[in-house]
């Protein structure tokens, strides 16, 4: 017991001293995380692998320190395992670490974000990328451990054909989203926080992975789509080219309608509104048959969900002026009564020749 009881020490004094720097070092790295974000990222994603790494270190020292026992080469394969794990988990640290640092420097809260959702994107499917490849690599380095497993290897390697052509016909869906996924992020044909409408759903892109894309609904609902979808089927990509959009209102109102006062109107709306860019406001008339005229006005905007208020507020303030200004000009149908014309009564043509000829009503008793 007592040869037991310095190595439980030095792995207990190894835990404390191991703590204790991390928690001076994440203490510094929290007053400096504000300025720096290399700081912020290190804090954020290496603090809970650094334990474990600390924890194992202890654990190690205490296993290396103990007399032999039978369990000895046990403990010591978990702890391999664990190992490799820590390992996976520091390199996807780092990673990610890099991955926020390219990041930072490219701001997507600015209205020209065209170059930076791409950047965003194309980062993001690498970064997931890059987790799986370390988590597969972990898994293979953990399986190759076991005694079991090495001795299979040989077997593995000569119906790796088969077996190869048989994952192939059964991962065909999930590879075929994949390549999809490769596909949509560095053709540039979608990019994160790009307004799009499929399913006719109008949405902005949330979330780009390997195989599938969320689309957020306007009302907050996500619609999960598979990223072969993009790629077999058209869809609508207001943001691919700049962020900024155009966007129509249309109204359908009498032939009385005032068009100059109108389009002079929609002037004066979208200079009072500080959702307008500046860019685009004109006022067409796009149809005139049957009983109505369509009215379409264009105006333009920053981005997608500017527009979107743009628009609304446009046409409030053209429906209200109409109503109040041009109450003629709002939809009516016209419809045109014609007078019935008069009935003619005539006698019946016989009976009157037979009067008229001098027989009286008693000459057809006769």
């Amino acid at each position: 017991m007592s040869d037991a009881l310095l190595p439980i020490g030095v792995g207990l004094g190894i835990l404390v001293a191991g703590f204790a720097v991390l928690w001076v070092l994440h203490l510094l790295l929290a007053r400096i995380a504000r300025r720096s974000p290399v700081a912020a990222a290190i804090s954020r994603h290496g603090r809970k692998p650094a334990h474990l790494g600390v924890v194992l270190l202890a654990c190690h020292a205490t296993l290396n320190g103990l007399p032999a026992a039978d369990w000895h080469e046990g403990a010591r394969h978990v702890l391999y395992l664990a190992d490799i794990a820590v390992l996976a988990w520091g390199a996807i640290a780092a990673l990610m670490i890099t991955m926020d640092l390219a990041l930072s420097h490219f701001r997507t809260d600015v209205r020209d974000n065209r170059h930076a959702r791409r950047v965003h994107t194309q980062i993001s499917v690498i970064r997931r990328f890059g987790m799986a490849v370390f988590a597969v690599v972990a898994v293979g380095a953990m399986l190759l451990t076991f005694p079991a497993f090495r001795a299979a290897g040989a077997s593995l390697l000569a119906s790796a054909g088969i077996a190869g052509v048989i994952a192939g016909l059964a991962a065909q869906s999930l590879l075929s989203n994949v390549i999809a996924g490769m596909q949509i992020v560095f053709s540039e044909a979608l990019h994160l926080d790009d307004v799009v409408v499929v399913e006719g759903e109008w949405g902005r892109i949330e979330e780009i992975t390997l195989t599938y894309v969320v689309v957020r609904i306007w009302d907050d609902r996500r619609l999960v789509l598979p990223t072969s979808y993009f790629l077999t089927t058209p869809f609508e990509n207001w943001t691919r080219t700049e962020a900024a959009v155009i966007g129509a209102v249309e109204l359908d109102l009498d032939w009385s309608v005032p068009v100059e006062s109108l389009r002079s109107e929609l002037e004066l709306a979208v200079k009072e509104n500080e959702r307008w860019d500046g860019r685009t406001c004109t006022l067409q008339v796009t149809g005139a048959t049957g009983s109505f005229v369509r009215i379409r006005a264009l105006v333009s905007a920053h981005d997608a969900p500017t527009l979107w208020d743009l628009r609304c507020d446009v046409r409030e303030r053209l429906v209200e002026w109409i109503r109040l200004e041009h109450p003629t000009a709002l939809p009516r149908l016209r419809a045109e009564v014609a007078a019935p014309e008069p009935l003619r009564l005539e006698a019946p043509r016989a009976r009157d020749e037979r009067l008229s000829s001098g027989g009286g009503p008693d000459a057809e008793s006769d």
